[in-house]
């Protein structure tokens, strides 16, 4: 075997195992999207508030993949929400997902990370939540705002959760990104 040949093996084998993660990033946010679908509303909390459990594979898919495939993921996530629940999740979950994932690539960009991942995590809850609203304002009525000031509390709270998981798992997703 010629060197140039072991070359293209390696770089073969180095896409095919790219593809693989991102695919394995992929059914992590579906698994843990169907999950949190089974779990019963929080008391106290704005219906149908949820914590973002799928939205932990989005952000780190921002910084590990790249800006591409996280938002491939991101609406790997509203499609699956639109064929569970319908096409208000879809669009809800669509502009949601997308919104939050560019906005937390945008936030993972420099070298230097100022917010760290519960700073990450909030951001991107904040992102999602006023993203939904927006599409909930054009497909109701702009009287949704009422709304705001409870998502973001949430978000708030959602985004610190979601950015202390995101640090507990990261090593273990590093392992397979190899």
């Amino acid at each position: 075997m010629t060197p140039l040949s072991m070359k293209a093996k390696i770089r073969i084998s180095q896409a095919t195992r790219r593809v693989a993660f991102i695919g394995m990033l992929g059914a992590l946010a579906l698994v843990l999207s169907a999950l949190e679908a089974m779990l019963p509303p929080l008391p106290m909390l704005p219906p149908g508030a949820k914590l973002g459990l799928s939205n932990i594979v989005t952000m780190y898919a921002a910084g590990a993949v790249g800006l591409v495939p996280a938002l491939c993921i991101a609406l790997l996530k509203g499609l699956f929400a639109g064929a569970m629940s319908g096409s208000v999740a879809l669009l809800m979950s669509t502009a949601g997902g997308l919104a939050s994932t560019l906005v937390m690539w945008l936030l993972l960009r420099p070298k230097k990370q100022p917010f760290g991942t519960i700073g990450l995590g909030v951001a991107g809850a904040l992102t999602h939540n006023m993203a939904q609203l927006g599409v909930a304002a054009l497909l109701t009525t702009p009287a949704v705002g009422w709304y705001a000031p409870w998502l973001l509390l949430f978000g708030v709270a959602a985004g610190i959760l979601t950015g202390l998981v995101l640090r507990a798992v990261t090593p273990f997703l590093e392992h397979f990104k190899t």
